[in-house]
């Protein structure tokens, strides 16, 4: 589950995190109030940053610098009378419907921090770099050994020698280590008590030094988490700060019948037994030359509701051009998916390809429903094996 910048710099704040004063509004004249009432605080410029779940919203025109009210009423129509495209999302765009004002503070530094459960450790890991500000994955892929990771046991979290060590590889001196290590064991805190799967502070600025501060502030200026959706049964309060705005409608549709989708841009659908199966059937669509239109995993004890379902969110999609199924029969044996395709075939219609690949428990079952269903779906034919159903329905989408 994602979550918007604002609701981040909220939980950071929650567990200890500095993080500067801001607002969230929903139009340019409660953008331009907002921005008085951060001048009040003794703010000089703030932020105007568009709230969408998509990253490199700066790239796309979706963060604005500004310096007076009027600037900052500018920013805000301009951010909210349009689509925001940025690397992260279709050329369409997505809708802005809600911006953040956030105060403006001077950056001496800029560092990144974030935490993710490394899967090959088995454990969370703490990363940190130097290169703030910057694509996180573009460091990893030009300059790896800029990113530093530390290893966190999760029953005891990350120990205050372990921050120090991170701060010190980092080049922080003097009571930026201090404000740091509060940071990092803060944010420790959050990733582990909230059942994040990440959590990222891009940049953790410091800021030039002052009187009050004379080695300046360690602060935390955009942020994000997501969390893992199998936990979240654990955390109530946190499953209110998802947006529905911002959750495509099929995926919606998809998890109210406890299936996993995700649309892609292809022309073919796909509906499969289990994530893996479902990887290796998209990848044998494209090794044939097609273009898988979707992931969708029924699950591996679909009901016929389920799998009807399944079809309609496939068939919702106009670039869809063919189907392939390819189920491997255990808990959902092939008769109850059969039946299922019939069943579907009646209260949707197909009127495109259909191929069906079948294995496992009541196999020889299932392909007797079919054959007799034959008559009834016109459009639908029988894969031998994976390899075959590939090959059939890349060729019937050529056609």
């Amino acid at each position: 589950m994602k979550i918007h910048e604002y609701q981040s710099r909220e939980l950071l704040q929650k567990f200890g995190v500095p993080v500067p004063g801001g607002e969230v509004v929903d139009s340019a004249e409660h953008a331009v109030e907002a921005f008085k009432r951060l001048q009040k605080e003794g703010a000089t410029l703030a932020v105007v940053k568009a709230q969408v779940h998509a990253g490199g919203r700066g790239k796309g025109g979706g963060v604005k610098l500004v310096r007076t009210a009027e600037e900052c009423k500018e920013a805000a129509w301009n951010i909210l009378s349009k689509p925001l495209v940025t690397p992260q999302t279709t050329g369409e765009g997505v809708p802005v419907n809600k911006l953040l004002i956030a105060a403006g503070v001077d950056i001496e530094k800029e560092y990144y921090l974030g935490m993710v459960v490394d899967r090959a450790r088995g454990c969370p890991v703490l990363m940190a770099s130097s290169e703030g500000g910057m694509d996180i994955e573009e460091v990893a892929a030009k300059t790896p050994e800029k990113i530093i990771k530390e290893p966190i046991d999760p029953d005891t979290g990350l120990q205050p020698y372990q921050a120090r060590k991170v701060a010190f590889q980092l080049g922080m001196t003097g009571k930026q280590v201090g404000q740091a290590v509060k940071v990092m064991m803060s944010l420790t805190k959050l990733f582990l008590g909230t059942d994040a799967s990440l959590v990222e502070i891009n940049p953790l600025i410091v800021t030039p030094a002052n009187a009050d501060h004379p080695d300046g502030q360690v602060l935390a200026i955009d942020a994000k988490i997501d969390f893992d959706d199998n936990a979240m049964f654990r955390h109530k309060d946190l499953q209110q700060l998802e947006d529905p705005a911002e959750v495509d409608a099929s995926e919606a549709h998809a998890a109210k019948f406890g299936l996993s989708y995700i649309n892609l841009d292809g022309n073919i659908g796909c509906l499969v037994n289990g994530a893996g199966l479902a990887m290796a059937t998209m990848d044998i669509i494209k090794l044939h030359g097609g273009e898988p239109a979707n992931f969708l995993d029924v699950g591996g004890s679909a009901t016929e509701e389920a799998v009807t379902e399944a079809f309609r969110i496939i068939l919702k999609d106009d670039n869809v051009k063919g189907i392939l199924v390819n189920i491997f029969g255990g808990i959902a044996k092939c008769d109850i998916i059969a039946n299922a395709i019939v069943s579907a075939a009646k209260e949707v219609g197909f009127d495109v390809p259909l191929v069906v690949r079948l294995e496992g428990t009541n196999v020889e079952a299932a392909r007797a429903i079919l054959e007799k269903a034959k008559g009834d779906i016109p459009t639908m034919t029988v894969g031998n094996d994976l390899t075959d159903a590939a090959k059939k329905i890349t060729d019937a989408i050529a056609a």
